[in-house]
């Protein structure tokens, strides 16, 4: 074992040993480096190692990785590299930018005006003035005490279905309204009350010259109003209207008093004459108010509500104008407790009938007196001028027959007369007429 060992004509030196094998490289060792240099250090010279296995390949292979493109390394992603946001990122993102800054000019003008104190408005709450305290004489408190007593009447006939007003007068279900509201009616009405419930009514009698009607409802426990003193009114007192104007129930209007004792001549083509020596007011009356209650300051009923003026061409509507007219409340209850008492009403007279007026100084004629009438028993004849009845100056024959009227029977009026040139003044003690 001794000398060189030579196996197969090779001759194995180390790397950088003298010589190389004759024919080619030496096997298991790398070949020279381009240019003549020397081998690489890290070669390690596995053939001469006394360890290895003689029957182990010359050399380990490990296959090269196929390429994955033209040259080019396959493409690794940076999990920590930005990416470019998407349409819906952008649209969240617009939107949660937007509700910041509204929340902030929320919060900029909060705190600029206070802090958000929101402010007192109006002025400090004291004590309620008068005139909103409602007191019982107020006309607030007027009206809340005298409604419940005021109802709307609805008469149907061959004509239609016609609507007015009315009052409750006694606690059995006595209502009095207009004459003229029920007249085309055939005796039977309904009644509507303040509180919207209705009862059939029964026309107990009507009186068309005074146009005073009452009807009877079967119902108990209603409140009848309180009545005041016609005669007592002076003009300017405060009154209010009640009533179901167009339809439209439980309608309060204010006014006052305008003038007492307003003569005036009324009725239907055809129908019966009305005289009235009315209270004028003011307060806005209309179709559908007749036959309600005019209540003074202290919610009594001074009056019933009959008639207005109107400005409007024949078959025209008529409207308020501030020109209403009422009966005065003493003659109405007269006439209504007549109505109740015996079914009619009696009609007061002077016992002499009237023509024109006279042809000097005014007045009016008497063109027939009645024998064993009031006026022949003060002295009066025919032929005589009534200048004024109980100081009311007499122009037009209707406001004699309408002042009579006004008065109950046996009433004592003093009456200024002209016979001739000569001026005299007699008391006439009225009477009730025949009929």
């Amino acid at each position: 074992m001794g000398g060189t060992d030579v196996t197969d004509g090779w001759d194995w030196r180390r790397p950088g040993g003298s010589g190389a094998p004759a024919g080619g490289p030496v096997p298991g060792q790398p070949p020279p480096s381009a240019g003549g240099g020397t081998t690489s250090p890290w070669w390690s010279d596995a053939l001469a190692d006394p360890w290895r296995d003689p029957y182990a390949p010359a050399a380990v292979v490990v296959p090269a990785t196929a390429p994955t493109g033209a040259g080019e390394p396959e493409p690794v992603t940076d999990p920590d590299a930005p990416t470019r946001p998407g349409l819906r990122q952008v649209v969240l993102i617009s939107l949660i930018t937007a509700l910041l800054a509204g929340s902030l000019g929320s919060a900029l003008t909060y705190a600029f005006l206070g802090g958000g104190a929101v402010p007192t408005l109006g002025a400090q709450a004291g004590q309620a003035p008068a005139l909103a305290q409602r007191k019982p004489e107020s006309l607030a408190g007027v009206a809340e005490r005298v409604l419940p007593s005021v109802v709307t009447i609805r008469v149907a006939s061959l004509g239609g279905t016609s609507e007015g007003s009315g009052f409750v007068v006694s606690t059995d279900g006595h209502i009095v309204t207009n004459d003229h509201v029920v007249a085309d009616g055939p005796g039977k009405a309904t009644v509507v009350f303040n509180d919207g419930s209705t009862a059939a009514g029964t026309v107990v009698g009507q009186d068309p010259e005074s146009d005073i009607a009452v009807i009877k409802v079967t119902r108990s426990g209603l409140t009848p109003v309180q009545f005041g003193d016609s005669d007592a009114l002076a003009v300017g007192d405060p009154v209010l209207a009640m009533g179901s104007p167009l339809s439209l129930a439980n309608t309060v209007t204010a006014g006052i008093v305008s003038a007492l004792d307003r003569t005036m001549q009324a009725g239907e083509p055809g129908g019966p004459t009305r005289y009235y020596a009315a209270i004028q007011t003011d307060a806005a009356v209309n179709h559908g108010n007749s036959g309600g209650p005019l209540v003074d300051g202290a919610g009594r009923v001074v009056g019933v509500n009959s008639t207005i003026k109107s400005l409007v061409a024949d078959g025209q509507e008529a409207g308020n104008i501030g020109l209403a007219f009422a009966i005065p409340i003493n003659q109405a209850k007269r006439v209504t407790e007549e109505i109740i008492g015996t079914g009619r009403a009696r009609r007061t007279v002077i016992g002499a009938s009237v023509g024109g007026t006279g042809a000097t100084g005014g007045g009016v004629r008497l063109n027939a007196v009645e024998p064993a009438g009031p006026a022949a028993a003060a002295g009066m004849r025919t032929g005589d001028v009534v200048l004024r009845l109980d100081k009311h100056p007499m122009t037009d024959p209707t406001d004699l027959v309408a002042l009579v009227r006004k008065y109950a029977p046996g009433s004592v009026v003093t009456v200024e007369y002209r016979r001739g040139s000569a001026r005299q003044n007699t008391s006439v003690t009225l009477a009730a007429d025949a009929k």
